[in-house]
């Protein structure tokens, strides 16, 4: 599967203008923070592909579910069969575009603050997002980090009541993502 999603991504980047500026990586890391009182929950994966186009602020994120590393084996368990469901809904993906890339120069190291437009998919659901992001440029690669909130609710995930006061009504997801130039 994680092949398959990245020859998808290298065909779309490679059938785009022969000249864009396309950054490319498959080891981005996102993580989430679902914790409460109750429970510390704030899993890693650092097997995300991301594809960013400065030519034009186009975006690809997708990252399979199965990929999120839990200290404690039984809570991924649960994350994967119970609220997931990554057998039936196995990735997760946005699919956006930085409205303000003109902010960003890719030709000189900085960071920029930009904000994206797009569409997050998980278990299922597609809903529209903005996000704030920062772009780091140094050299040819540049480090891509956001972070943001979703509402499980919103995307139809399902917390039983016997653990809904353990996981976070809301969860912040954080990206940070370190792509080379192509």
């Amino acid at each position: 599967m994680k092949k398959i999603i990245l020859l998808a991504l290298v065909l779309w980047a490679s059938g785009n203008m022969l000249f864009a500026q396309k950054y490319l990586t498959r080891t981005g890391q996102i993580s989430f923070t679902a914790s409460t009182p109750l429970e510390t929950i704030n899993p890693v994966n650092n097997e995300s592909a991301t594809i960013l186009d400065g030519a034009t602020g186009d975006v690809i994120v997708e990252t399979l579910i199965k990929g999120f590393k839990f200290k404690i084996t039984l809570m991924q368990e649960h994350f994967n069969e119970e609220y997931m469901e990554s057998d039936k809904f196995p990735k997760a993906s946005f699919r956006g575009k930085i409205t303000d890339i003109n902010k960003v120069d890719f030709a000189k190291d900085g960071t920029y603050q930009v904000h994206v437009n797009g569409k997050l998919t998980m278990h299922g659901v597609t809903r529209d997002i903005s996000i704030p992001a920062n772009i780091k440029v140094t050299g040819n690669d540049i480090t891509v980090t956001s972070t943001f909130s979703v509402a499980p609710e919103d995307y139809q995930i399902s917390i039983p009541s016997l653990v809904r006061n353990k996981i976070a009504k809301t969860v912040q997801i954080s990206m940070n993502a370190l792509l080379h130039k192509r």
